[in-house]
């Protein structure tokens, strides 16, 4: 629920990536995926991490966090489904289109999630 930090792994990893000369289309999509999966983190778990990796043929970015994990990942993935508190909804989030919106982005999009435990979000961005 660190909302004053919202966005600003997000923005380091299009940083580096605008440094290293991606492809501005990647670095858009890139962003979008990662923002999203920040903001995840910090609506829902407890404790979370954001990776990118630069390959030759491609990004990848995960997401692994402890929190209560997703019951229904296909219901999950469905537009304007959302779990989030109503005072995030008030702030503007959790509109329900952070999994659909990672999803629009990736190339491969990998969901795994335990209740109780927490959840994995692999995503890879061809270059």
């Amino acid at each position: 629920m660190e909302f004053n930090t919202a966005g600003d792994a997000a923005s380091k990893i299009k940083e580096v990536l605008q440094k290293s000369g991606m492809e501005p289309t990647l670095v858009r999509r890139a962003t979008i995926v990662s923002f999203e999966l920040e903001l995840n983190i910090i609506i829902h778990a407890y404790f979370g991490r954001l990776r990118a990796v630069i390959k030759e043929n491609c990004l990848e970015i995960a997401a692994k966090d402890r929190g209560p994990g997703i019951p229904d990942i296909e219901l999950a993935m469905q537009e304007g489904y959302s779990t989030a508190p109503p005072f995030v909804k008030e702030m503007g989030f959790g509109a329900g289109m952070g999994l659909p919106n990672i999803k629009k982005n990736s190339d491969i999009l990998v969901v795994r999630s335990r209740c109780g435990a927490g959840t994995f979000v692999y995503s890879l961005l061809k270059r």
